[in-house]
């Protein structure tokens, strides 16, 4: 392209407005002293427009960069906009209202020194001077890093505007034209502001303010070729300057050039002439007749002049030029001199050019140093903009600018078509209509009826098809409509809108001035409603655009080649055709694009009808230029070369780090803010719809060549060439400008921040958050396209950094050249957008941004005909279909993405890990991060038949194998499909990953109680890890909350192993005892000793046994950390203990020992704590103490323990109760009732003491045992505590043991009671009750031979003869004695009697 940019010779207008709400002005009202008796209105001027530029505003590091001020003025109002093209500017737009006064048209000046921005305003009454920071001050670095700063209008409320140091009421002196409209103001190297109106007498008024900070006197002087000298006001002192004027000589234009210490005023005046005055001399320094540089000017002569302009343009090489415009009826003339200084102080001008117009009504015009840019109206009222280099233009050919024309005044609607779709559509399609344009139709639409127009797009839009519809409505009046009439009716109402947001259109679009940056070389273009900017077109553009009689001259100025020749016969065969096209021809090409269909099969159809209705004979026309085409074939490839935008040339990711800070953070400012974004892409957009009629064009001539055929046109063998190689190349053309044309009218949309964190989720997950274009800000206020989303997010940067990357001068002599900055932003942002080159950003921001519909709609349209980044697009598509919900479908774009890894630079970029590790093959790199992007989104289905895909990709690679396979498997096994989780499970070939599922497996159906399904699972191999696995969860988790000790039960009964089975019972019941606490735990202890009798049972007698399951809380579990002392070193290992074998008996006697535990828990429940882990010999006192006595005697018993602690625990119970109270008594029912009672008939109430004897009376009878051990025990503690015996019991132990009990009473001194035992105890060996003692067969000879405790009995009469001073025990002493020596005379004479017998 770098030849078309050497040729560039036209431009194009874009519109500058914006689509969001309407530009909210700030106004105050300036009320002016003296003015308000003036009637309002009196006196009407035109609107009128101007600009100011800042000094720096072309330079790359200054504050002011890309940086203006433009106005418009209308009757008493003054509206101010700043305008940035790299920052947003807040409060940047104002309105000042003068009361009673009208701003003269022009009659704004602004200035700025080196801390203020002057701008200097002249009404019809007053002058007025604003001050304001300038913008090199407002801020505290000359680092500016937000992307958006106040304007330096933001504190213009703080303005005194009535302040006298800045504002003064025009005097009323005699001269002084009250309609003129010529005016100048400056301000002196002293800060004075001047203001300058013509007099009426031909001189020039000048009225002076004091500098803002210096107080002063305002003066007024005039400027006169008089030496008479006059006092004007009281207090005014003006000075004369001598001369002669005739009364003809009023001024028309004004213009100021300020030399040092000086200022010139130039003046065409009414006479014809230019005159130049010395302010500080005030002196006439020139006159100049300009009619001498008129052809004709024999009528001019005569009459006063009108419509005259002046402007003045300096350089500092060449010094000031002055451009004068010479109004004439149905002609104008441009005369550009050149201002020579003599010796003496004398001037005169040097002719440069003259240069003639045949428009009439000059609006404004712009002068340079080489060039004049103007502006007119013509007949038709259309806006035309041309501009010429006044120096080297020999033939006087104007270049034209191209005006972006109005929208079209009828819209075209098919049958198949909505008329309200088809006017919404060209209603708010970007860069048609303006929001002001659309407010103001509304509300003229709606008569009157108060609507909010503060509106946003989509509100507007909204508000637009409520008003229509409701009118529609309204004019209803039957019930019933035919659909053709409905139609009709609608289509009449929305025509009637359209025609009315036409007509604003038209009024807003009227152009005012031009505004001219000398130091960028950018035009502007200002209008009643907006800001347009001047671009330049590329020599292509500017070929097929040319008006015909500028493409007349074309070949003869420029081109002197054959091959530029036939180009230019090329462009008028192509324009002859698109002049032919008809609305519907250009519709079905375009719908042909957008449906997929064919180009070349369209472009024939046209063809097709281009010669059925061609009455004008064109066709003929196109022939014979072909004709002159010497060759075709090499004619349209440089065409078509030329509009490519196909490049290898990668631009950089981002700006250089060598660079300053300042110096990046300056550039990536550049072009940054709204307004230049808006610019760029409606540039892109101009090009592409240009681009795309020159490509339809070309492809109706490619058919139309085709059909004449290669003897006619071609020459022998190039048909096959041209149909096979040009035409396919030409298709592919006009669908990447219909793409790019299409992406620029699309708005993008607003995205809520719940799915932008989302989308940032997915693609931290894709480990793309670091990329540039996927990492989406804020939107700007107004809608964006999705192209200039895709410029204000990425492709800027990118564009600006390539720019900048290699630099031919330093960047701080670096100037901005507006033409040739934004052709080549607009070249290099064309080469991001091209689909056809290897990037794909735009793709990238659109996917990060969330425009999902959009991004979908562009690859579709993009899928058939570009096989570039083919599995980038269908990677994207996929990303659009898991948005909207369509899974399979995003699963199979995935898929066809696969086959393009390593070949796309998206996708290398996706698969590429943060360590920069390859792990595996890029392919299954890629499905990792598809199954990971698949798995966030929630899409567990598509896992798997991914996953299962890309297993053969695996191939022999064994860790992706169990990577996939392991993925397969949780998969499966979330969405409850166990029976393929385990399938999974078995195929991982990764042992660590397959015991890691396992585990998995274990926990998942746990907690869903899925446990048949685990249960059967066949465990193939795995058998010692499943068991192993459950039984840690077993022992790592709570008993009560998780039922894995069950699981595994169930798991070896299953497989009929039922020792384990009983193994796994009987731990679990013990560490229910250990550490479960509670009712609900003992009972559960005991089923489970239930389950592992049962197990054992089942098994043959010889194999009937466990090992005792190890004690305390501590297992061998995977992973358990080492045990450490308190000096932090590791413990040794516990000695291994001796392993001991339970048989079935011993597991009966803990499931009874088990039953007792839930008995006493049951009886009393504050025993549950430590009843769990107690041991026989501990529950049996547990059970005293609770009064189970029953229970304890079975415990005792199963155990084989000695029932002394249950004989000495009731007896204990049995001592509480006869001395405790009513309390003891109640309470000893309870425990009394748990225990069994034999029935006892009696005649009385019996007391609970009364029954806690009869029950230990009970048990002595029924638990007999050697030695008597139980009375014994009972006897002892009855009589350790002082407690009588019962007579009962006394004669029940006298039955079985009277020495014993003798010896008991000896113990306890109870020395009566012996001697009364010992009394009985003798008379019953003798004989006398001797059946109360036991004795079955007293003293005799012929009985078996008796005894007495003859030691007791000694120890008695020890005892009672240690008191000899007791008489008592004396008699007591006695009565034993006595009873003995009866007793040894019976036993004397039984002893003869049986030695007797023996002697016979």
């Amino acid at each position: 392209m770098a030849a078309a940019g050497a040729l560039e010779r036209s431009f194009v207008e874009l519109s500058g407005a914006e689509r969001g709400r309407p530009r909210h002005f700030r106004e105050f009202t300036v009320c002016c002293v003296g003015t308000a008796n003036v009637v309002a209105g009196a006196v009407k001027f035109s609107e009128s427009a101007g600009g100011f530029y800042y000094v720096e505003s072309g330079k790359l590091f200054a504050v002011t960069r890309n940086r203006f001020i433009h106005w418009k003025t209308s009757g008493d109002t003054l509206e101010l906009v700043e305008e940035s093209l790299d920052i947003n500017l807040l409060n940047n737009a104002v309105c000042l209202k003068f009361q009673n006064c009208s701003v003269l048209p022009g009659g704004v000046y602004v200035s700025e020194t080196q801390n203020h921005v002057i701008i200097l305003i002249l009404t019809n009454q007053t002058v007025h001077r604003l001050l304001l920071p300038h913008p090199s001050r407002m801020y505290r670095s000359e680092l500016v890093t937000e992307s958006q700063m106040q304007s330096i209008f933001t504190d213009i409320g703080k303005v005194d505007f009535r302040d006298p140091c800045n504002y003064q009421l025009i005097p009323t002196v005699p001269g002084l034209p009250p309609n003129s409209t010529a005016s100048a103001a400056w301000l002196s190297s002293d800060g004075e502001a001047l203001f300058a109106l013509p007099s009426a007498s031909g001189g020039i008024f000048v009225l002076k303010l004091p500098p803002y900070d210096i107080p002063g006197v305002v003066s007024v002087v005039e400027l006169k070729q008089s030496s008479v000298m006059q006092r004007l006001l009281t207090g005014w002192m003006p000075t004369a300057i001598r001369g002669d004027q005739a009364p003809s000589d009023r001024a028309l234009s004004l213009a100021v050039h300020c030399v040092e210490h000086d200022a010139f005023l130039f003046a065409l005046c009414q006479d014809h002439k230019l005159r130049m005055w010395s302010y500080k001399d005030q002196m006439c320094l020139m006159v100049a007749d300009m009619l001498e540089y008129v052809p004709v000017n024999k009528d001019l002569r005569l009459t006063a002049g009108t419509g005259h302009r002046l402007r003045l343009a300096y350089s500092p090489s060449m010094g000031l030029y002055i451009g004068i415009y010479m109004h004439a009826p149905k002609r104008g003339q441009f005369c550009i001199f050149q201002l020579v200084s003599t010796e003496n102080n004398r001037y005169s001008l040097d002719h440069i050019s003259s240069l003639f117009t045949s428009q009439e009504t000059l609006i404004d015009f712009a002068l340079t140093s080489t060039d004049i840019w103007a502006l007119w109206h013509d007949v038709e009222n259309q806006t035309i903009v041309k501009y010429i280099n006044f120096e080297h233009n020999i033939a006087g050919q104007w270049n034209p600018v191209f005006i972006q024309p109005l929208p079209e005044e009828e819209l075209i609607i098919r049958d198949d078509q909505d008329p309200r779709e088809v006017y919404l559509r060209s209603l708010f399609t970007p860069g048609r209509f303006i929001n002001a344009a659309l407010c103001k139709a509304l509300q003229i639409f709606c008569r009157g009826t108060e609507r909010n127009l503060d509106l946003s797009w989509t509100e507007l839009k909204k508000e637009v098809t409520l008003a229509v519809e409701s009118e529609l409505q309204g004019s209803v009046t039957e019930y019933e409509f035919s659909q053709e009439a409905f139609r009709n009716l609608q289509q009449e109402f929305w025509c009637k809108f359209y025609a009315c947001c036409l007509q604003y259109q038209e009024a807003l679009s009227h152009p005012l001035a031009l505004h001219l940056n000398p130091h960028t070389n950018m035009v502007c273009l200002l209008k009643k409603g907006y800001l347009s900017f001047l671009v330049p077109s590329s020599l292509v553009d500017h070929l097929y655009l040319l008006p015909d009689e500028n493409l007349l001259t074309e070949d003869e100025t420029t081109i002197s080649d054959d091959v530029a020749r036939d180009v230019i016969c090329l462009i008028k065969c192509l324009r002859l055709i698109g002049e032919s096209v008809t609305m519907d021809m250009s519709v079905m090409m375009e719908m042909s694009c957008y449906n997929l269909q064919s180009p070349e099969k369209a472009a024939e159809q046209i063809l097709e009808d281009l010669i059925t209705i061609d009455v004008e004979n064109v066709m003929e026309d196109i022939c014979s230029k072909l004709q002159e085409i010497r060759n075709p074939i090499h004619a349209i490839g440089l065409l078509i070369r030329e509009m490519d935008y196909e490049t290898e040339v990668e631009m950089e990711k981002g700006f250089n780090p060598a660079q300053p800070l300042n110096v990046r953070v300056n550039l990536s400012q550049l072009y940054g803010s709204n307004t230049a974004g808006h610019i760029v892409c409606r540039g892109v957009c101009k090009i592409a719809s240009t681009r795309f009629l020159i490509c339809r064009d070309l492809l109706i001539l490619q058919q139309l060549l085709m059909r004449l055929g290669d003897a006619v046109i071609l020459g022998a063998g190039q048909l096959f060439q041209a149909q096979q190689d040009l035409l396919h190349r030409t298709a592919p053309l006009l669908l990447s400008y219909y793409l790019i044309k299409w992406g620029s009218q699309c708005l993008a949309t607003d995205v809520p921040v719940d799915t932008l964190e989302s989308n940032l989720q997915h693609l931290s997950v894709l480990e793309l958050t670091d990329s540039g274009p996927l990492m989406a800000n804020k939107f700007a206020s107004s809608p964006q396209t999705i192209v200039e989303l895709f410029f204000q997010e990425v492709a800027r940067k990118h564009i600006i950094s390539h720019l900048f990357s290699q630099p031919k001068a330093p960047l701080s002599q670096t100037g901005l050249n507006w033409p040739e900055m934004i052709t080549a932003v607009t070249n290099y942002l064309l080469q991001l957008l091209w689909p056809a080159n290897t990037g794909c950003l735009f793709l990238e921001c659109l996917m990060g941004s969330c425009q999902y519909t959009q991004l979908q709609d562009y690859i579709q349209l993009l899928h058939p005909w570009c096989q570039v980044n083919v599995g980038s697009c269908r990677f994207m598509l996929g990303r659009c279909y898991l948005v909207t919900g369509e899974g399979q479908k995003a699963l199979e774009c995935f898929c066809q993405a696969a086959s393009e890894v390593g070949k796309e630079e998206f996708l290398d970029r996706l698969i590429r890990s943060e360590d920069g590790e390859i792990v595996s093959t890029p392919r299954l790199q890629y499905y990792d991060k598809v199954l990971r992007l698949l798995d966030v989104v929630g899409l567990p289905e598509l896992v798997i038949q991914l996953a299962t895909s890309a297993i053969t990709e695996a191939g022999d690679d064994w860790k992706s194998q169990a990577t996939l396979r392991t993925c397969i498997f949780k998969h499966h096994l979330d969405l409850g499909h166990n029976s393929q989780a385990y399938e999974a499970l078995t195929q991982i070939p990764d042992s660590s990953r397959q015991l890691d599922c396992l585990r998995q497996l274990v926990v998942v159906l746990c907690e869903r109680s899925q446990l048949q399904d685990l249960v059967e699972f066949p465990y193939v191999n795995l058998h010692n890890e499943v068991v192993g696995i459950i039984e840690s969860r077993a022992r790592a988790v709570d008993l009560m909350t998780h039922n894995y000790y069950e699981l595994l039960y169930a798991f070896h009964i299953y497989r009929h192993n039922y020792r384990k089975a009983g193994t796994v019972m009987f731990e679990y019941g013990m560490r229910l005892g250990r550490e479960v606490r509670t009712l609900r735990g003992l009972e559960k202890q005991g089923n489970c000793y239930l389950a592992a009798i049962n197990c054992l049972r089942l098994i043959r007698p010889e194999y009937a046994w466990i090992v005792q399951p190890a004690s305390g809380a501590v297992y061998d579990r995977p992973g358990t950390s080492p045990k450490r002392n308190h000096d932090g070193e590791s413990t040794a290992a516990p000695a291994s203990r001796q392993i001991e074998i339970l048989e079935l008996e011993d597991l009966e006697k803990e499931c009874s020992l088990a039953r007792i535990r839930l008995t006493l828990a049951q009886h009393d429940p504050s025993a549950i704590a430590v009843a769990g882990s107690s041991s026989a010999e501990e529950m049996v006192t547990l059970l005293v103490q609770a009064g189970l006595f029953d229970t304890a005697i079975s415990l005792c018993q199963t155990f084989k323990l000695p029932l002394t602690p249950v004989f000495e625990g009731l007896a204990f119970k049995c001592i509480k109760l006869q001395f405790g109270g009513e309390a003891a008594q109640a309470e000893a029912w309870a425990w009394l009732a748990a225990n069994q009672l034999s029935s006892v008939i009696t005649t009385k109430e019996s007391s609970a003491t009364d029954e806690a004897w009869r029950l230990l009376s009970t048990y002595l009878e029924r638990y007999k045992v050697q030695n008597n051990l139980y009375h014994h025990c009972v006897i002892n503690k009855l009589l350790s505590h002082g407690v009588p015996l019962p007579n009962w019991l006394i004669n029940s132990y006298k039955k079985v043991d009277a020495a014993e009990l003798l010896r008991l009473y000896l113990n306890y001194d109870l020395l009566e009671e012996a001697v009364d035992l010992v009394a009985e105890y003798v008379d019953a060996v003798l004989g006398k009750g001797h059946q109360y003692f036991g004795i079955e067969f007293p003293l005799s000879a012929t009985a078996p031979m008796v005894w007495l405790p003859y030691s007791s009995i000694d120890q008695l009469l020890q005892a009672l003869g240690e008191n000899s001073a007791n008489n008592h025990n004396i008699a007591l002493s006695q009565k034993i004695l006595d009873k003995l020596e009866d007793y040894q005379q019976k036993v004397d004479k039984a002893t003869r009697d049986l030695l007797y017998r023996r002697n016979l």
